[in-house]
């Protein structure tokens, strides 16, 4: 079974005192104490985001780990990813995490992670990078569209809610055919891909939701079922 939990905002490096989509993430895995590994490429691999990181799955059921391609842990980087249970790919800079990962050839060895069954999943940026296209501020001045890597079909927009731009920019790309129709979702949501296919769409937050755009003579927006995890 191939798994990609992709976030369009939340998670420990938003919601600090809001565990549900992380918890979410862990339970995932077949292993009851999994081993996580954080990539936190996107971010220049920021030390405060892997303070962060350790310090909120340090106390779940679960052994933490990080990937840092300017301090790597071994050269074998294909042993390291496939000895984990769940890939946990932090925000930043979409272009320059997918330049990198390409030149330490380390989009094969996740798609074969993938492949294996491990859990796949990303905010953000981490997010984006799953795709065939997504858009980012990469670039420095405003949004572009992206090509991405692939293993999920069509485009997708993250923080659709929380970054004013984003949806005009969104709807524009695909009325103008620069980016194929896909997926946007909200802060505080994440969409759960079972073998490449929308298993389920969870929040932490009981208003945000998922959807799906595309273009039919107009710009469609089309909101999804999407299931609070609190009470």
């Amino acid at each position: 079974m191939r798994q990609i939990i992709a976030l369009g905002g939340g998670g420990f490096s938003m919601e600090p005192v809001n565990p549900l989509l992380d918890t979410y993430i862990l339970k995932q895995s077949n292993n009851h104490n999994p081993n996580i590994c954080f990539i936190p490429t996107a971010s220049g691999d920021s030390e405060n985001y892997i303070s962060r990181f350790y310090s909120f799955f340090q106390n779940q059921n679960c052994k933490p780990s990080h990937l840092s391609l300017f301090k790597p842990p071994t050269r074998d980087l294909e042993d390291f990813i496939l000895n984990k249970d769940i890939i946990y790919v932090g925000g930043g800079n979409t272009k320059n995490l997918l330049a990198l990962w390409k030149d330490w050839s380390l989009n094969f060895i996740l798609e074969k992670a993938w492949n294996q069954g491990i859990v796949l999943a990303g905010i953000s940026a981490g997010s984006i990078c799953w795709f065939d296209e997504g858009i980012t501020d990469s670039f420095g001045n405003g949004l572009e569209p992206l090509k991405c890597l692939g293993f999920l079909k069509g485009s997708n927009c993250p923080h659709y809610d929380n970054e004013l731009e984003r949806r005009p920019a969104y709807h524009k790309f695909i009325r103008t055919g620069e980016i194929q129709a896909g997926l946007a979702a909200d802060d505080g949501v994440a969409i759960h891909f079972i073998d490449q296919e929308i298993s389920k769409i969870v929040s932490s937050r009981p208003k945000a939701k998922a959807y799906r755009v595309n273009m039919n003579d107009t710009v469609n927006e089309q909101e999804m079922d999407t299931y609070f995890l609190g009470s």
